[in-house]
């Protein structure tokens, strides 16, 4: 079976709709949109990489001596 290609709108409704439910699984709300759990998982990720801030470095503090 091939890998099947979604919309980004789709992945990104897919990750505010897991967003907007506290205490929702990542299983629960793949099997109500009728998609694999990992992918799911996969999109949350990606759309975290993308937020501002993700990943960064804290800031540097300078002491002076």
């Amino acid at each position: 079976m091939g890998m099947k290609h979604y919309p980004a709108e789709f992945k990104a409704d897919a990750v505010a709709l897991y967003r907007s439910r506290p205490g929702a699984t990542t299983k629960s709300v793949a099997g109500d949109l009728g998609v694999n759990t990992e992918t799911l998982r996969n999109w949350i990720r990606a759309a975290d990489s993308r937020r501002p801030g993700a990943h960064s470095a804290p800031p540097a503090t300078s002491q002076a001596v």
